[in-house]
């Protein structure tokens, strides 16, 4: 069976909060997550150690994802590497045109070849797994919609009640096998 654990992604975004928010996603999926601003800083870390899939933003400076995806398409090795473009340019001048040119040509085929950003974290998970053929736990569904929700809360919530869940949290702590096993706790 393969595991997410045993399975390295490489988050491609120019935009830092974009990049902390997917990678978080994947990690909290138990992915190993590994993250480049630009398509020539992804480039190197591909070339040196080559993940099991890209996720690859389209429109960035230096080098877009469209160049860094043909790049790629002409290494023999390189080129068998799953990739997912996450985009907010597939309707706009920015990014339609390069998207279409990577559909027509065949860069990449098949369904699950982008998805739109806002991304919803669960539909991004499930694209990975599929790609990586990482068995789709209905556990993964649950944790991820939890941690989602947590994340629109924790913005409004009182003192208190972050306190008393945070204290929950600790009591129970990590689940065996769960990513954060091992890691200490660090108050939000």
């Amino acid at each position: 069976m393969v595991r997410a654990q045993d399975k390295t992604v490489l988050v491609v975004d120019d935009e830092p909060d974009v990049r902390g928010y997917l990678s978080q996603i994947l990690r909290d999926a138990g992915f190993n997550v590994r993250t480049a601003a630009d398509g020539i800083e992804a480039l190197e870390m591909i070339r040196g150690e080559p993940p099991d899939f890209i996720s690859l933003d389209l429109v960035m400076p230096r080098k877009s994802g469209q160049k860094l995806l043909y790049e790629l398409r002409r290494d023999r090795t390189l080129s068998r590497i799953p990739v997912l473009i996450v985009t907010a340019h597939a309707r706009d001048e920015l990014g339609e045109g390069d998207l279409k040119d990577i559909v027509d040509s065949r860069v990449i085929s098949g369904p699950g070849v982008y998805l739109e950003k806002p991304v919803k974290p669960l539909d991004y998970v499930r694209c990975v797994q599929r790609a990586l053929g990482v068995e789709e736990a209905s556990e993964d569904e649950d944790r991820v919609r939890l941690q989602e929700e947590l994340r629109r809360q924790l913005p409004a919530a009182e003192p208190h009640a972050l306190r008393r869940a945070l204290e929950a949290l600790k009591r129970k702590g990590p689940a065996e096998g769960q990513p954060g096993e091992g890691k200490p706790t660090r108050a939000p």
